[in-house]
């Protein structure tokens, strides 16, 4: 089993993106907003993939496994009303761990969120954020990608 152990937060200013990795991303939602699992695809620059994710926060189950580009297409028309487009940087902070900034796009743009992925939960509860770091947002359900999909960019 698979598990992902991450924190959320808003970005309070953009960090220098030189030297980051960058991915134009695509993804749509096959679940509605009241299923407590996801199944998403994504599209992330010329790769594809259908992930499941279950309930929770901070720690929650993650299982995912690459498509073909036609395997996708036959399921993208499926997550019409429920997708999400956004540019993802990705780079290490000073202290070594990895972060994924999401600037989004279109009806969620000007948005920013920045997630850093922990090995357990001690070291994700007693993570010290960097100061572009904006709030916490890893419990607020508003701001998970399929939340903001269906309903929007939380006010």
């Amino acid at each position: 089993m698979s598990i992902e152990i991450e924190r959320k937060f808003l970005v309070a200013e953009l960090p220098d993106l030189a030297g980051t990795k960058k991915a134009v991303v695509r993804q749509g939602y096959l679940t509605a907003s009241e299923d407590s699992v996801e199944m998403r695809l994504r599209q992330k620059n010329d790769s594809y993939f259908l992930t499941l994710k279950g309930a929770g926060g901070l720690v929650r189950i993650e299982r995912e496994v690459e498509l073909s580009a036609d395997q996708f297409e036959t399921f993208w028309p499926e997550t019409e009303g429920r997708r999400v487009e956004k540019v993802r940087y990705t780079g290490t902070l000073p202290d070594g761990h990895v972060f994924e900034l999401d600037v989004f796009e279109g009806d969620l743009a000007p948005l920013c969120l920045v997630e850093v992925e922990f090995t357990s939960e001690l070291d994700a509860k007693g993570y010290t954020p960097p100061a572009w770091f904006g709030a916490d947002v890893t419990e607020d359900k508003r701001y998970k990608n399929k939340n903001m999909a269906i309903k929007g960019r939380p006010s």
